[in-house]
């Protein structure tokens, strides 16, 4: 291994953590903010168009570029570092900066303006002509407050690709922390305030106006916490007009509008499927907790290595070394399988008692709970596939290649829809809600057999796995079976309360991991000293 290898691998292992730790407080918030939402809410279908709705600029946005941003953007940030300095990449930044957000403002009017057909498709599956007609009014007067959200979410991706593309993760991932508690307070204040489990002809304007103000004032803040680190990093510029005489803006716009489906394709996918969940009453709650659990588990696993990984992935595709780049994506993908498989183990073996915990509140109904476990369950298969799938994509991308993501995000789209529809042909319950689930899953399977196969063409004539460290990883796991087998059995005897319940899941959860790192040191260690 030469001296640049080794700095470019542990730069890699110290960036994974730092995402992965500033992540997991993100995304433990953002899971808090969906479980507070449906426990305030309840089981109702205000719950289901304000679960639906408030996302929906976010939806959007990721139509126009969304996390596809930074994969696109850091590696021609980091091209331009190296070719003339800090200057240069203000430059770069700056001009497609400008292009973007001309883009994002366009499309928060469109937004504004297709607010009655947005809404129509949300409430649509209210069985009641009279509860939908109240339920289409009130779904388009907050779809019209939080349409800002659309230019406020494309000012924070500026900001957090900045900080990437210097190096800097700590802030660009809690950042979304203080988003989430903003409306957590919002929403229990609101509830407080309004009542709880209001269904649609209970539910005043006034808590509209207060949930869709409060949600685009959280989305605001998160975006100046952005924009202030990248004025850290020394890489806040004003927006530049002019894009096209830049032609390494003109590159990075191109391939950013090339890539458009490989964000667009999932989003649309998952504003189908809350769609689709929409006619099971706190359906959206369940299919949106599933997508919260996925990425709150991706985003400190798999998803965390390979936005730590960018970087130096980028550097070494662009002075064409490839026993670098080989050696940088084989560390990458070890790092992302170690980090997921405890999570897979856990999460299956914990849905029931999970689920359990998570459905509080005006959501705390036997037939919410069950398929919420089996969703549980087949999201922590979803997170270890959509992860690895979307290092692929990463490394795609650091050697400019975004067709094969592209393509493989169309799939991903056809597959999930066509699975998600499916579906309608079950009775709208429980199982309906599992089925869609499973739909994510299937959709992240067909991206990642493309992605993973086009990589590995490109990768050769380097090897692109390191498989006596992924069978280190896999004994590890097997090693932490029994251990998660006996807190379930404990959990399962213990009747207590649900905090009670919650502090056995998390002490089990705790020593499974250090079960499973002792494990995994133990066989590392043997490794080195037989080397």
């Amino acid at each position: 291994m030469t001296a640049l290898e080794g700095e470019t691998l542990t730069t890699t292992a110290r960036n994974s953590a730092t995402v992965a730790c500033w992540t997991l407080v993100s995304r433990a918030t953002g899971l808090l903010r969906v479980v507070l939402i449906g426990a305030v809410l309840g089981a109702t279908y205000f719950a289901n168009c304000f679960q639906a709705g408030y996302v929906v600029p976010n939806i959007v946005f990721t139509l126009i570029a969304g996390p596809v941003l930074s994969m696109v953007l850091v590696p021609g940030v980091v091209r331009a570092l190296g070719a003339g300095g800090l200057p240069r990449a203000q430059e770069v930044l700056g001009r497609v900066a400008g292009w973007l957000l001309a883009v994002s403002s366009v499309v928060a009017a469109l937004l504004m303006i297709a607010a009655p057909a947005v809404a129509w498709t949300l409430s649509r599956g209210i069985s009641d002509p009279a509860q939908r007609a109240r339920g289409l009014w009130l779904t388009t007067l907050l779809v019209l407050l939080v349409a800002p959200q659309v230019l406020l979410n494309c000012l924070a991706y500026l900001g957090m690709a900045a900080q990437r593309a210097r190096g800097r993760f700590a802030l660009a991932s809690a950042a979304p922390a203080v988003e989430n508690v903003v409306l957590i307070l919002t929403v229990v204040l609101a509830g407080w305030y309004y009542g709880t489990g209001l269904d649609i002809d209970r539910v005043p304007l006034a808590l509209v106006i207060v949930l869709g103000v409060g949600s685009t004032s959280a989305v605001a803040l998160h975006a100046a916490l952005q924009l202030f680190g990248a004025a850290r990093v020394g890489l806040l510029t004003r927006p530049l007009t002019r894009w096209r005489q830049d032609p390494e803006a003109v590159a990075v716009t191109r391939r950013l509008a090339r890539s458009v489906g490989v964000a667009a394709c999932p989003a649309a996918a998952m504003y189908v499927l809350f769609a689709l969940a929409g006619s099971v009453p706190g359906g959206v709650f369940v299919v949106q907790l599933s997508y919260s659990v996925l990425f709150s588990l991706s985003y400190i696993s798999a998803r965390a290595v390979s936005m730590a990984a960018l970087p130096g992935l980028a550097h070494a595709a662009h002075h064409e070394d490839s026993v670098t780049f080989g050696s940088a994506w084989r560390q990458g993908l070890s790092y992302a399988v170690i980090a997921s498989l405890p999570l897979l183990v856990l999460l299956v073996v914990f849905s029931g008692p999970t689920a359990n915990v998570l459905a509080n509140g005006e959501l705390r109904h036997a037939a919410l709970i069950g398929p919420l476990a089996t969703c549980l369950a087949v999201v922590a298969v979803a997170q270890l596939v959509g992860g690895v799938s979307d290092l692929g994509c990463q490394a795609l991308y650091a050697r400019l290649d975004d067709r094969v993501p592209r393509r493989a995000s169309e799939v991903t789209f056809g597959v999930t829809v066509a699975v998600g529809a499916a579906a309608l042909l079950v009775p709208a319950s429980g199982v309906r809600l599992v089925w869609l689930v499973v739909a994510i899953l299937a959709g992240e399977l067909a991206a990642a057999g493309m992605v993973l196969t086009r990589l590995r063409r490109a990768i050769r004539p380097e090897r692109f796995i390191e498989l006596r460290t992924l069978a280190r990883a896999l004994v590890a796991t097997v090693a932490i079976v029994p251990v998660t087998a006996a807190v379930w059995w404990i959990q399962h005897v213990h009747s207590g309360s649900q905090l009670s319940n919650l502090a056995v899941l998390t002490l089990g959860g705790i020593t499974a991991l250090g079960v499973y790192a002792l494990v995994l040191r133990a066989t590392m260690t043997r490794r080195t000293s037989e080397a």
